[in-house]
This record gives C-alpha cells, sequence and structure tokens, in this order.
C-alpha cells in the first residue's frame, strides 16, 4: 500500500497540541472525542498509512494523566440501537468499549446515560453497570436543549445533572456512536466544576472534515459521503473567518450551535474562550499528510465505496434513496464517477463478456486480475485464488485445489448443513488451501502471498454475503459490490 500520511509525527504533534491545551485550562481539560477511537477504518482508507488505532496509541502517550467517560444514550438503550459495523446494541459496545480501554492500560472511570427521563431500561442498565462495579451517573433531558439557554445555564438545568467524579487532567468523553450525548456532558460538567471553584477547559478532537484542507479536498468530500445518512454538510467556518481573516472548514452542526455555545461559555465563564467552531478542535492531521497525490486518490475511492454501500443497504431496504442521491452529487465536487475505480470497469467487462457474476482486484503495482463464478466456486473466492497465484508466479492453468478437495465440502453444505449455495466461499476456499499447504509446495506459495493483499481493491459486479465482506475486511481489502442479486 502506497503511504500518503506520516503516522509518527502525528502521534508527536498531535499529543504535544492535546497537552498545550490542557495547560492552557488550569489542568484539567473535558475533551470530546468524535468519531471512533481504535478502529477507524475510514481514517485508514482515505489517509494510507495512518493506522486504524492512531489516535488511541497517541492518547496512551498522555494514559498517565488522562481518565475515560463513557457517554451513552437512555433514548439508544431503550431502543436496543444497533452499532451496523459490529452488529451488536450500543449498551454492549459501552462493555467492549470499557474492556478494550482498559486492556490498553487506560482508566475507565464512569459511564454516563444521558437523555434520562424515568426509562426503565436505563434504570436497569445502570443496576447491570453497578453490579459490575462501574460507576454510572444520570444526565438529565432539559427541555429547549440546545437553544434554552436561560434553563440550560442553570440549577435547573446542568446544575440538576449528577456530579461526575474525575480526578485527571484529561478527561476522554467518548460514545459508541453519534446523538449520544458527548459535548452536553462535557458543558455540564464545565457548569458544575465551575460552581465547585475548579477551574477547567472544553476542546473538541474530530478527525473529519480537516480544518486546514480546503473544503473540496478529496479528503472532505469522503467524510462527507461517510455521513449522508447523517445529512452533515462541510462549510467554511464563518465566525474562524471573520475573526482572523483566515479560511477554515468544519461541518453545519458544528457552526449551527456555536452561537448557543457562545451563550452558554459565557455563563459558565462570564467570556467564551473560543472564536469558532474551529478554535474548539485539537484536530492536527492534516498537518501529517506527507502526500496530497495519493491521499486525494484513496479518497475518491472511498468515495466510490461509501457510493456502493449505499446502492447495496437501498437495494436491501435498510436506507433511503437520499443518501445514494446524495453521495452521486459528490461525484461532481471530486468530478469523478464510479469508472474512476477501475476493479469496476474490469470487473463489469468481464461479466458483460462472460454472462456470469465476476470480479476484480487491483494489485499494488496497479495489475488487475478477475475471476469469474462457476459451479464450484464463487467469483471472489475464484478472485483470491487468482490473485495469489498471479503474486505467486503460478500459471493461471494449474488448479491450486482439485475438484475433488471441493466436492466433498460442497456436499456438506448442501445435505448436512442443508444450505442452497454449493459454491465455495473465501472462508472454505482459504482453509481448505492452508490444509493443502501443508503437502503442496506451491498451495503454501500462494497463501504466504495472501497478506500481500492488503490496500488492494475489489469489485464483484453481485452483492457478496456477509462472510465474504468480513474476509476481505480482515484481509485489509477494500470491496465494492453491484447492488445485483447473486444468481
Amino acid at each position: 500500500m502506497k503511504i500518503g500520511f506520516d503516522n509518527e509525527k502525528y502521534l508527536r504533534i498531535q499529543s504535544e497540541h492535546i497537552k498545550e491545551r490542557i495547560a492552557h485550562f488550569g489542568n484539567k481539560l473535558y475533551l470530546e472525542l468524535g468519531g471512533k477511537l481504535f478502529d477507524d477504518h475510514h481514517a485508514s482508507r482515505v489517509l494510507p498509512g495512518f493506522e486504524p488505532d492512531s489516535k488511541l496509541r497517541m492518547l496512551s502517550q498522555l494514559s498517565d494523566r488522562a481518565e475515560i467517560v463513557i457517554v451513552i444514550s437512555a433514548k439508544d438503550i431503550e431502543k436496543n440501537k444497533v452499532r451496523n459495523d459490529l452488529g451488536i446494541t450500543y449498551d454492549m459496545d459501552v462493555l467492549r468499549l470499557r474492556d478494550e480501554f482498559q486492556k490498553r492500560g487506560f482508566l475507565v472511570s464512569s459511564v454516563v446515560i444521558t437523555h434520562y427521563n424515568g426509562q426503565s431500561s436505563a434504570d436497569a442498565f445502570r443496576e447491570k453497570l453497578e453490579r459490575m462495579d462501574i460507576t454510572a451517573y444520570y444526565h438529565y433531558t432539559i427541555e429547549g436543549y440546545p437553544t434554552n439557554v436561560a434553563l440550560i445555564d442553570s440549577d435547573e438545568g446542568f446544575g440538576k445533572n449528577d456530579y461526575v467524579v474525575t480526578t485527571r487532567p484529561l478527561v476522554i468523553v467518548t460514545a459508541p456512536g453519534p446523538g449520544s450525548g458527548k459535548m452536553a456532558v462535557c458543558l455540564s460538567q464545565l457548569y458544575n466544576e465551575n460552581k465547585r471553584g475548579i477551574e477547567a477547559g472544553y476542546a473538541k478532537f474530530e478527525t473529519f472534515p480537516v480544518w486546514s484542507l480546503p473544503l473540496k479536498h478529496p479528503v472532505n468530500i469522503a467524510y462527507e459521503a461517510a455521513t449522508a445518512d447523517l445529512n452533515d454538510v462541510n462549510m467554511i467556518d464563518p465566525f474562524h473567518l471573520e475573526a482572523y481573516g483566515k479560511t477554515a472548514i468544519n461541518y453545519n452542526r458544528d457552526i449551527e450551535i456555536f452561537p448557543v455555545l457562545n451563550a452558554l461559555f459565557e455563563g459558565i465563564y462570564g467570556e467564551n474562550p473560543y472564536k469558532s467552531p474551529t478554535d474548539m478542535g485539537v484536530n492536527m492531521v492534516g498537518f501529517c499528510i506527507s502526500d496530497d497525490e495519493i491521499c486525494s486518490n484513496a479518497s475518491r475511492d472511498e468515495i466510490i465505496r461509501r457510493y456502493f454501500t449505499a446502492l447495496n443497504r437501498f437495494a436491501q431496504g435498510d436506507t433511503a434513496e437520499d443518501e445514494v442521491n446524495k453521495i452521486r452529487l459528490l461525484f461532481n465536487q471530486a468530478k469523478i464517477d464510479v469508472n474512476y475505480r477501475k476493479t469496476v470497469v474490469a470487473a463489469r467487462a468481464r461479466a458483460l463478456e462472460t454472462g456470469v457474476a465476476c470480479s476484480a482486484i487491483e494489485l499494488e503495482d496497479g495489475t488487475i486480475i478477475t475471476a469469474t463464478s462457476s459451479q464450484l466456486l464463487g467469483p471472489s473466492a475464484a478472485l483470491l485464488l487468482n490473485a495469489m497465484k498471479h503474486l505467486a508466479g503460478i500459471g493461471h492453468e494449474i488448479k491450486l485445489i482439485p475438484q475433488q478437495f471441493i466436492e466433498p465440502v460442497q456436499h456438506m453444505k448442501l445435505n448436512c448443513l442443508r444450505g442452497k449455495n454449493p459454491r465455495l466461499h473465501t472462508d472454505e476456499v482459504l482453509v481448505v488451501l492452508a490444509v493443502l499447504s501443508q503437502y503442496n509446495d506451491l498451495c503454501r506459495k500462494a497463501l504466504d502471498k495472501l497478506p500481500a493483499l492488503a490496500g488492494c481493491q475489489v469489485h464483484s459486479t453481485v452483492m457478496l454475503g456477509e462472510v465474504d465482506h468480513k474476509i476481505f475486511k480482515k484481509l485489509g481489502v477494500g470491496l465494492t459490490c453491484d447492488p445485483a442479486k447473486k444468481r
């Protein structure tokens, strides 16, 4: 994978910048953490070289000064909201996040249940947390939030919330997903700290949009594509432009809420320490791009990937057509169409030629390998074999897995497991190949090339199943699919 991002520089300058912000507020900072902390695959796709756990590694340098507060909305508990990428509910993800943070040496001091209004499901979750010896707090629904500043900034507003006890200079406030109430928790704590005579500040750590890149930079357009379902829009920060005469990029929700935040800060501090929404951020990722062309190309690929993901979700009835249409409009801004993705062109051309489902992969050196569906193998399984053979210098005519080894697996799938599709999936092919590699040097050579697929791009002319998606994700392969059902 070609590298366009200096990850070591990022780890260094980002941690230093957060330390400076902590010192600026008298050694107590509430840091609202947007996005994913240790599995940020979007950032690693659009900024090749950015590791999915880079933010966590960076914050690990501050772990002795930091503690983590996890926020979950009572509304999300009540409706059993699920994380689409992991397939688990938000309340289960709170426990997962806590375990992951603790494994990495972080202090997770408490969980805050926001938007609380007497929900029995929230009460049950709090009881569960307390049985696990996890401190939990309630933050209540405030009528008229966030515009009713007079009520919010009073003892009947923020003052009514449980005071979250913290002991370290840096308090990282995170959540399973958006809309959990992270910012409100931070502001509530500022109010209650101020009442207790404790000086504390607030900052926002959100990777995208990248404030120091142009508005229509592909990295920022890719963020809009990623949040098309939330209807986020990147904008020039008018408050920053007015205050400093400089262009900075933010998104609509932060810009729209800033006048309210300004009033809340003035109520708490007497004045607002920030002149713009961009001022509140601490993100330094834009200064660590080492090759703009590589990151731009990766971002264009990501826009197309998001488009196909939305198309598939729409075909399955999981999203509205608005999401698809919005990303299609972003194509114009990025000056691309789906044919920019070489694997789309190759897979579709092969499908047109053969009349069956096909797939294509672009290897690191730009070589395009294709594969077709057959009675024995699905297009994705066949593609893995073809790609590994090419990388290992094995002739295409050589069959790594003889038919007599495939047929028993098909028999088991159809007759024992009562399946309907006899073709082997990617996981099944890899297992058979691994077994054969103990006895066959060619199979071993092919399997040794599997890690070389990381960072490669694949397109399939039919929607693939969950198993194939997971295998490609584990391999670090970028996958897109046409919204056609398997035949």
